[in-house]
């Protein structure tokens, strides 16, 4: 019973980091790229198209 426990609990500690790792990729996959006047904008607010 408490071999099982411990099985159990060194599974789980090792399949966390590899899900955290497989989430933060996933993430990291769908992101979003701009050019630099676009990214300025958004950091400004600024929506108008003319210069």
């Amino acid at each position: 019973m408490a071999t099982g426990i411990v099985i159990l609990a060194l599974v789980v500690a090792l399949a966390l980091p590899l899900v955290l790792y497989g989430l933060v990729r996933a993430e990291h996959d769908q992101r979003e790229t701009m050019d630099r006047d676009d990214a300025e904008r958004a950091a400004r607010r600024d929506t108008r198209q003319e210069r």
